[in-house]
C-alpha cells in the first residue's frame, strides 16, 4: 500500500468509526447512512484508491473538473453525485457520468437535465436542494430553493422524462436562523423531507452533515452525509 493509499485508509477508517458511533449514539442501524466521500480538487488516483478501500459514492461540485476524472475513472464501479451549483450550460456534460444531481434549485434546471437525460437515455437521480438560509429572493447564498418551493420543484422533476426524485439536501447555512445551530438545520430538513414523501414516498434520501458536523446530521436522521476533507485530507490550494 502506497503512503497516500494508507492516509486515505487510515482517515476512511476514522470517518466510518465516527458514522457508526453516531448511528449507535441516534438509535439506528449502521446501514442506514450512507457515505460519500467529496473528492474536489484531489486527482483521480485518490478516487482509485478510495475505490479499491471500498468506497461507492463519490461526488464533485465543478464540471470542468469531475468530467475528465469521471471518465479516468470509468471503468470502476461508482456512483457519482454531482454536489455543485449547476449552470444549465454544463448540464449535457455533467448528465453524461453523474448518477445523481443533488443540487437541483430551480425549474429551468429541472428541465435542461430532462432534456440531456432522454437525449443520453439515462435515468438521472435529483435532490431538491433546500436553501434554509433562503432571503426574499427565495434562494440561498449557496444556492437552493427555500422550503416554500419544494413542493413545486419535487412535482415538476417527478413528471419530467428521464428524472427520478430521490430526496432532499441542504448545506448548513451560514446566515439566518441556522447559523451556527446545525442540529435544528438538520432536524428542519427532516421535517421538509417528511412533508415531501406525503406525496412523494420513494424520495427517502436526505443529505446533509460534512467533516465538521456529520454526526449532528445522522442524529437528525440523514441517509447520506458527505465528507471531504475528514478522508482526504486539507484541500490543496486552487490556481
Amino acid at each position: 500500500m502506497t503512503d497516500r493509499k494508507d492516509d486515505i485508509a487510515k482517515n476512511l477508517a476514522k470517518v466510518q468509526e465516527r458514522i457508526a458511533a453516531a448511528c449507535e449514539a441516534a438509535g439506528r442501524p449502521r446501514e442506514d447512512v450512507t457515505l460519500i466521500v467529496v473528492t474536489k480538487t484531489y486527482p483521480a488516483a485518490d478516487v482509485r484508491a478510495l475505490a479499491e478501500l471500498g468506497v461507492r459514492h463519490v461526488a464533485e461540485n465543478r464540471d470542468q473538473e469531475a468530467a475528465p476524472k469521471a471518465a479516468e475513472c470509468a471503468d470502476l464501479s461508482l456512483s457519482w453525485h454531482f454536489v455543485g451549483q449547476l449552470q444549465t450550460n454544463k448540464v449535457r456534460s455533467v448528465v453524461g457520468y453523474a448518477d445523481v444531481v443533488q443540487s437541483v434549485d430551480r425549474a429551468r434546471l429541472v428541465t435542461a437535465l430532462s432534456k440531456e437525460a432522454v437525449r443520453a437515455g439515462r435515468e438521472v437521480g435529483c435532490l431538491i436542494q433546500v436553501a434554509l438560509d433562503a432571503g426574499e429572493s427565495g434562494r440561498g447564498e449557496r444556492g437552493g430553493v427555500a422550503p416554500a418551493g419544494i413542493e413545486e420543484l419535487a412535482d415538476l422533476v417527478a413528471r419530467s422524462e428521464g428524472l427520478r426524485l430521490d430526496g432532499l439536501m441542504t448545506v448548513a447555512p451560514l446566515t439566518g436562523e441556522y447559523a451556527g445551530r446545525q442540529q435544528a438545520a438538520f432536524e428542519r430538513l427532516m421535517d421538509l423531507s417528511t412533508d415531501l414523501r406525503r406525496n412523494h414516498p420513494a424520495a427517502t434520501m436526505v443529505s446533509a452533515g460534512m467533516s465538521a458536523d456529520l454526526e449532528q446530521a445522522v442524529a437528525a436522521g440523514a441517509t447520506h452525509v458527505r465528507v471531504g476533507t475528514a478522508v482526504l485530507g486539507v484541500r490543496p490550494r486552487l490556481g
